[in-house]
């Protein structure tokens, strides 16, 4: 059985909506993040860059959500384009372009837009307009398309869902009205019954919610060493 090493944020959850979709028998292990369990030596040894997701498959140890996604998509053969030898390249570029792109910089806007110290205008503004115009790319990419690329369901669809339901959390609460391809995909993508059972996961374990001094000394470790 996979043990799957997780918590709820984008990178994570994203690897549990694989699971479901391929109803591989696996153990959720909760990783709490603003408790510091991301750097217990236990967790170290299996990601020493002490980010979560990891997942150990018998003696298979693979860490980044992307490396899993293709690492699962691969072992099972599910959720891979038709047609492999033409469009690896096409499914390789997408799957780079939002761990390269979305993530990183829907990342650093959630932190200068919700949690830097106020007064910092110039990085406010540069991680919200490459934010925009990464998921301005999505919104583009998905016209006239039922999934990322094309009307193939893949692991390029499950790593962007990942990142998407927080679109109003980074962009603001009127972000789905400049990119009303982009909510059409993620509607058709969240009413999966697997999307629902990824989502379900939060009700089964216990993470910390508050954002005190304990969970800001664990999340934003360059403050307390500065």
């Amino acid at each position: 059985m996979i043990k799957f090493y997780f918590s709820l944020a984008p990178n994570p959850m994203k690897v549990a909506l694989f699971l479901e979709e391929a109803g591989l028998p696996y153990e959720a292990i909760p990783v709490d993040t603003r408790k510091g369990e991301q750097f217990k030596p236990e967790f170290l040894a299996l990601n020493p860059n002490a980010k979560v997701p990891v997942i150990v498959d018998g003696a298979v140890r693979v860490f980044d959500s992307n490396a899993i996604l293709l690492y699962l998509a691969e072992k099972t053969g599910q959720f891979l384009p038709d047609d492999p030898s033409k469009t690896r390249g096409e499914l390789l570029s997408w799957l780079m372009f939002i761990a390269s792109g979305i993530g990183p910089y829907s990342g650093q806007a959630v932190h200068f837009r919700h949690h830097a110290p106020k007064g910092m205008d110039y990085a406010v503004e540069r991680y919200l307009f490459e934010a925009r115009r990464h998921y301005g790319i999505l919104d583009a990419q998905v016209a006239g398309k039922q999934y990322l690329l094309g009307e193939k369901y893949t692991i390029v669809d499950m790593a962007a869902w990942g990142w998407t339901r927080a679109v109003p959390f980074v962009l603001g609460d009127d972000a789905w009205n400049a990119l009303p391809q982009l909510k059409r995909w993620f509607d058709n993508i969240n009413a999966r019954s697997a999307a629902a059972r990824a989502e379900a996961l939060k009700d089964k374990h216990n993470f910390k919610n508050e954002l005190d001094e304990e969970a800001r000394r664990h999340l934003f470790r360059h403050v307390r060493s500065s």
